[in-house]
Formats: C-alpha cells, sequence, structure tokens
C-alpha cells in the first residue's frame, strides 16, 4: 500500500520537503518562481485580516489582498461562522435534482444590488467561466447567425482555452488555440471599436458583432475607460444589438470605491457582468455572471435549453452560503466606503512618493483600493538590471520586472511586508490592501515603501540579484 501524507502529517511538513514535493508533483519552475521573492522560502501558520502569521514567528502585512481574492481579509469571522454553521448542520452539497434556497437568495440579492434588469444569474467556479459563460450566452443570444467577438489588447479574462484566447496580456506569452472571430482593439479606443464593429459585417451585409467584452476598468494595468466613452460604447451596442460584457472579477466588491466600477457612471448598464474573487469571501471558489432578463430570456429560457449550460459544481452548497455571507458583510460594512477611506491616504501618500523619488517612479495610478506604481529609473539603471541578470534579455520587460521585484523582495525580507507585481503591460508594483485595512496600515506601508526606495534602487538590485544567486533552497 503507497504511504499517503495525511492531514496531520502535511501540517508538519518543513519548508525543504514541500520544496520537494513541488519539485516532484506539482512545478519544478514555481518552486524557483516563488523562492524569488522570498515568499517561498517560509511557511504560514495561519492568517487572520491583513496579517499572515508564518511559522518562524514573524508577522507579515499582507498588501497584494490575495490579488483581489481577500476583500474581506484572511479568515473573516462571520465567513467563518457561516461555512461552520453549515458543515454542522449537515446541509446539502450538491442541489441537480433539488431547489436550492441558498442559489435563490443569492440570485436575488445580486439582483437587487446592481442596476437596471440585470438580475438573471450563474454561480460557476472561476472568473475564466464566468467569462466563457458570458460570451457563449452571447453567441446564443443571436442564434449563432453572429459570429464576432471584440477584446481589448491588454485585456486579461482568464487562461483557460476560451478565455485565454480572450485575453491580450503580456502574461500569455504562448498562444493556444482558441475561440474563432476574435478582433483585437487598442483598450479605451472607442473609435477603433466602432471601425472593428463597422467592418465586421456577415455575408448579408449585417452587423457581425455578437459581443464586446471590455474591462471598464483594467486591474492589471491601471487603466480606465472614460465616462464618457463607456457611455458611447453602451449606446453603440444598443444600436446595434451587441451585447456588452463587463468583466469585474476583480474590481467587484467595492475594490475601486463603488460596489462594482462601472456603477460610478449613472446611467451605464452592461448586457452580462462578470465578477469573482471575493465574492467567495476568501474562502470560497464561486464566481458569477448576472445578465439583462431580455439576453437571458433568448438565450436559455426554453425548455429545451435549460440544461444547454451546465457544471458540476454551479451553484454548490457551501459555496453559495459564503458568497451570501460574503455579500452581506460588503453591504453592511459598507466596503465600497471603506475603499474610499484607503484611497484618501494612499493616494496621496503615493503621490508624494512620486514627487520625492522623480527618477524611481514614473507613475502612480488607481482608484479605491487598488493601486499600481509604476518604477522605473532612466536607461541607466534598465542596462543595470540586463548586466545583472543577461541571460534573459530576451524578454523586453524583463529588466523593468527586476526592478519592481527588487522592491518586492525588500519591502518582505526588511519590512515584513508582502506585496506583488502585475506581468500585464508595464509591470506596476501593486498595492492593493484588503478592505478590512486600516488607515494606519497603509501609513505603514508608504513608510516602509519610502525607507525602501530610499535605499536607490542599484543598491535593491544588486541585493535582490546577489540573493537569488547565493540561495540553494
Amino acid at each position: 500500500m503507497p504511504h499517503l501524507i495525511g492531514i496531520d502529517e502535511a501540517e508538519q511538513l518543513g519548508t525543504r520537503q514541500v520544496h520537494q514535493l513541488y519539485r516532484d508533483h506539482v512545478s519544478r519552475s514555481q518552486v524557483s518562481l516563488m523562492t524569488t521573492f522570498g515568499f517561498g522560502r517560509e511557511l504560514v501558520d495561519h492568517a487572520e485580516g491583513v496579517w499572515i502569521h508564518l511559522r518562524d514567528g514573524r508577522r507579515v502585512l499582507d498588501f497584494s489582498g490575495g490579488v483581489g481574492v481577500l476583500n474581506h481579509g484572511h479568515n473573516h469571522p462571520r465567513i467563518l461562522a457561516a461555512r461552520r454553521r453549515f458543515a454542522e448542520a449537515r446541509r446539502m452539497e450538491v442541489h441537480k435534482a433539488f431547489f436550492s434556497p441558498y442559489l435563490a437568495a443569492l440570485s436575488h440579492n445580486v439582483a437587487a444590488l446592481l442596476p437596471g434588469d440585470l438580475s438573471v444569474s450563474y454561480f460557476p467556479n472561476s472568473g475564466a467561466e464566468a467569462n466563457e459563460g458570458a460570451v457563449k450566452m452571447a453567441y446564443k443570444y443571436h442564434g449563432g447567425r453572429r459570429n464576432t467577438v471584440l477584446r481589448a489588447d491588454i485585456s486579461f479574462h482568464g487562461k483557460t482555452l476560451g478565455a485565454g484566447s480572450l485575453t491580450g496580456s503580456s502574461e500569455n506569452a504562448f498562444r493556444f488555440p482558441g475561440l474563432p472571430g476574435i478582433v483585437v482593439y487598442p483598450y479605451g479606443d472607442l473609435a477603433a471599436v466602432r471601425a472593428a464593429v463597422d467592418t465586421a459585417r456577415t455575408p448579408g451585409g449585417d452587423c457581425d458583432v455578437y459581443a464586446i467584452l471590455v474591462e471598464p476598468f483594467s486591474a492589471s494595468t491601471m487603466r480606465r475607460w472614460s465616462e464618457d466613452d463607456l457611455l458611447a460604447l453602451h449606446r453603440l451596442c444598443r444600436e446595434r444589438d451587441i451585447v456588452l460584457i463587463f468583466d469585474e472579477v476583480y474590481t467587484g466588491w467595492g475594490k475601486t470605491g463603488s460596489l462594482f466600477y462601472f456603477m460610478r457612471h449613472e446611467g451605464l448598464l452592461p448586457d452580462i457582468l462578470t465578477y469573482s474573487k471575493s465574492l467567495g469571501g476568501g474562502k470560497a471558489s464561486i464566481a458569477g455572471y448576472t445578465a439583462r432578463e431580455p439576453i437571458f430570456r433568448r438565450a436559455y429560457d426554453r425548455l429545451t435549453d435549460v440544461i444547454l449550460h451546465s457544471t458540476t459544481y454551479y451553484g454548490f452548497g457551501e459555496e453559495t452560503a459564503t458568497a451570501l455571507e460574503a455579500v452581506a458583510v460588503v453591504v453592511e460594512d459598507d466596503y465600497p466606503a471603506r475603499a474610499r477611506a484607503l484611497e484618501a491616504v494612499l493616494q496621496p501618500g503615493l503621490d508624494r512618493l512620486a514627487k520625492a523619488y522623480p527618477d524611481v517612479i514614473g507613475r502612480v495610478s488607481g482608484a479605491g483600493a487598488l493601486w499600481g506604481v509604476f518604477l522605473g529609473g532612466g536607461p541607466g539603471l534598465l542596462d543595470l538590471a540586463g548586466k545583472l541578470m543577461p541571460g534573459f534579455t530576451h524578454d523586453p520587460q524583463f529588466r523593468t520586472k527586476l526592478i519592481t521585484l527588487s522592491v518586492i523582495a525588500h519591502l518582505f525580507r526588511e519590512h515584513g511586508i508582502m506585496t506583488y507585481y502585475s506581468p500585464n503591460a508595464d509591470n506596476p508594483l501593486m498595492v492593493a490592501p484588503s478592505l478590512v485595512a486600516t488607515p494606519e496600515d497603509v501609513e505603514h506601508f508608504l513608510t516602509a515603501l519610502d525607507a525602501t526606495l530610499s535605499r536607490g534602487l542599484p543598491r535593491l538590485l544588486a541585493a535582490f540579484v546577489r540573493e537569488r544567486v547565493t540561495s540553494r533552497w
């Protein structure tokens, strides 16, 4: 009988043992990547709120926000209580043959919070599934008579074959086969979208575009559409009967200072909205997409189409119960207001650092509790980065990445702060605290970033490369 590692034994594994198991059974390259930051050289004992407690006793301030998953922070007590209550009552997970009160209630609550007639929801597991489901609904809405879908050049919609083909991130260095009929437009360029719509025609001369996929605020690049252009895009889609899909997988549930970013613009309404990340309260793997009623009715509301789109874990019991509580916390604790309060400290603080270090920080950009710090340093520093790691000069963005990585590593090693960088476009240092963070947490981060940048990027680069090359993890 093979040796199987149980929970008790797994919790006693040391760092080297975990690394070796990853190398043998998960990914050798992942070990190399994660240890680059320093995070991967430690194991976590527990986490709560914005704090991660390592096995060696160190406490780390998590300013990554779980890359959008942790608006509620780590192990929010109300989320834990909801899951515990579900388990202790032995509620049923799979509802294929029975109606689920949790699914019904979550669908109602989402509809109550969204504007207009965004009222019919589906709850898969991931943002990629939500985006694929939305595009699939749009295609079905047109009965297969249109065959063109538009997406942005810097978009990020997931990494499955379908969602990956709708993703324009530079993170996707290898192109897989994907959906047919994809046309790419420059992010935020309304004129280019209009031209693409005018160009895409059916053999009969009618509009061939069945959907336009848009991130109103791009969480991976810190770019945003203007209000006027979003409203004009909305009008264009209504005029041409094109399904307008807003991807707010990252930016939803209060992160940018409104419940969803698009809701700050009066009169703006997508045909389908996709979301995920913090919908699960940091504990459940659940996503969602919500359609305007006319879109859903035409696409799927016939008896023959009831199971035309379904998945095994759609609306799973504990996941939807968790999401019910997560959404309630967002509303009752006013997470959008919390994000705006964090922005009131973050924005002036980051602007102050940009002025103090004009040769280091190119710009800062963001909204609410989601900000990017774009680090550079001029040709001389970029050349130094290339000389320190000459084997990576084939990647045109690697020098900028290396500079950002050196700051991330120093923040973690010397100040006990965890951040990350976005591998899409200009590779900003991401500042994205959970919405349970306090203004004092933000001030602590800003002080640490100031102290880090004051060392000078050449010293940070040299220390990072030296530590990376000499480590033997």
